[in-house]
C-alpha cells in the first residue's frame, strides 16, 4: 500500500501561519496529540481548520492566465511551496486546495479520503447567462477532445453548452462519522464539516442554507447506484427550491484520477477555469468563528457580499486596475512577465 502524501511538523506549523490560526487554536489536543485521541477535540479542531483555510487561502485560478507556464499542478508538495508560505496571499482551484488540507489533515492524523465529485451546470458561472438550471451534472473523465488542440486554440469558444467543471472533495472520518469538508468551491462551498447524513440541511452563509440528499443523479439510468448530492437554497426558504450543486461519491480517488481530471480542467477550452478570472476569499467575524460573506473577483468586477447584502466595490477597466485589486485585496502579485502573459488572451481587459 502506498502511503498518502503528509507534511512534517515544521510544514504543519508554517500553513497555521499561512492561515493565520490564532495562537490558543495551536494548543489544541490535536496538535499535541494527534486527531484520533479526542474525537469532540477533533471535530472541533476541523471546524477551526476549515472556517480559517477558507478566510485565508483563496479559490483562484490565476494560474491560468498571469504565468508563462499556465500550469497548475496537484501534486502535495508543489502545492504547499505555492500557497503556504507565510507572506503568500495565492491559493488554488479545488484540486490544489482540497489535495492541501487533505495533507495537513492527514498529518494530524486525521483519516481522510479523496473522492471526485461532478459539478452541475445550474452553478456554474455562467449558469445564469446561458439559462442553465441544471439538474445537469458534468462528467468526471475527460475524453478524446482534450487533445493537443485544445492549447492552440485562441479565440473564446461560444459555449453553448455547459462546460466540464470536475471537483474533488475531502470526507474526514471523526469517531464513527463521517464528513464532507470541502475547502475548494467559492463562495457557495460548504463552510464547516458537514455528516453525511440524509437530508442534512444547515446554514451556510448569509441567507444561504445548504443540505445533502443521498440518491441517484438524473442522469443515471439505473438507479441502484446512489450519489451524495450537495444542494444549496437562497432566500428565507419560503418558496425558494433546493439548486444541485455537485454530487459526489465514497469511492476513494487516486492520485492517477485527479491527474486526468486536472489536467483537463487546466488546459481544455471547454473548462471555464480556461477563459475566466476568478479569485474568492471567504469573510470571517472578529471572532473568528463564523464565516459571513465573501469577496469575489469575477473577471472584470470585484464583489463583496456580507450576510444577504451585496456590493460591487469596483469594476475594472484595464488590467492596471485588475492587477491592482488582486494585490490590494488578496495580496497577490506577479512577476512582470506573469503580468504580460494575459495579453491578447480572452481573459484580458480591453
Amino acid at each position: 500500500m502506498f502511503p498518502h502524501p503528509s507534511y512534517s511538523q515544521e510544514q504543519v506549523n508554517q500553513y497555521f501561519d499561512r492561515i493565520n490560526l490564532p495562537k490558543h487554536h495551536r494548543e489544541s489536543l490535536v496538535v499535541k496529540e494527534g486527531a484520533n485521541t479526542n474525537d469532540d477535540a477533533a471535530h472541533f479542531f476541523l471546524g477551526v481548520l476549515q472556517r480559517h483555510h477558507l478566510a485565508a487561502v483563496p479559490f483562484e485560478n490565476l494560474n491560468l492566465h498571469y504565468s508563462t507556464h499556465r500550469g497548475i499542478s496537484i501534486d502535495t508538495q508543489e502545492v504547499f511551496n505555492k500557497i503556504a508560505y507565510p507572506e503568500s496571499g495565492r491559493g488554488g482551484y479545488c484540486m490544489e486546495n482540497n489535495t492541501l488540507f487533505g495533507a495537513v489533515l492527514r498529518s494530524l492524523g486525521y483519516t481522510v479520503t479523496s473522492v471526485g465529485g461532478r459539478v452541475n451546470e445550474a452553478v456554474q458561472p455562467m449558469s445564469a447567462s446561458k439559462n442553465w438550471k441544471g439538474p445537469k451534472y458534468d462528467g468526471w473523465y475527460v475524453n478524446s477532445s482534450c487533445s493537443s488542440k485544445w492549447l492552440s486554440m485562441s479565440p473564446k469558444p461560444s459555449f453553448n453548452k455547459p462546460n466540464p467543471r470536475n471537483h474533488m472533495v475531502n470526507l474526514v472520518t471523526v469517531g464513527e462519522k463521517k464528513y464532507l469538508v470541502d475547502v475548494g468551491f467559492g463562495s457557495n462551498g460548504p463552510h464547516q464539516p458537514v455528516p453525511l447524513q440524509r437530508e442534512f440541511d444547515f446554514h451556510n452563509v448569509g441567507d444561504q442554507s445548504g443540505r445533502l440528499v443521498f440518491g441517484p443523479i438524473s442522469q443515471q439510468a439505473g438507479k441502484d447506484q446512489p450519489l451524495w448530492q450537495y444542494e444549496i437554497r437562497n432566500g428565507n426558504g419560503k418558496g425558494e427550491t433546493w439548486t444541485p450543486a455537485y454530487c459526489f461519491t465514497e469511492t476513494e480517488f487516486i492520485s492517477e484520477d485527479f491527474t486526468i481530471i486536472n489536467y483537463y480542467m487546466s488546459t481544455s477550452r471547454e473548462s471555464w477555469f480556461t477563459f475566466h478570472v476568478v479569485c474568492v476569499l471567504m469573510l470571517l467575524d472578529e471572532a473568528g468563528q463564523k464565516v459571513i460573506g465573501d469577496l469575489t473577483l469575477f473577471n472584470n468586477t470585484l464583489k463583496r457580499r456580507l450576510g444577504a447584502t451585496s456590493e460591487v466595490l469596483e469594476t475594472f477597466t484595464s488590467e492596471d486596475d485588475r492587477l491592482a485589486a488582486l494585490a490590494k485585496f488578496f495580496n497577490i502579485t506577479f512577476s512582470k512577465a506573469g503580468r504580460e502573459s494575459v495579453r491578447h488572451t480572452s481573459a484580458e481587459i480591453l
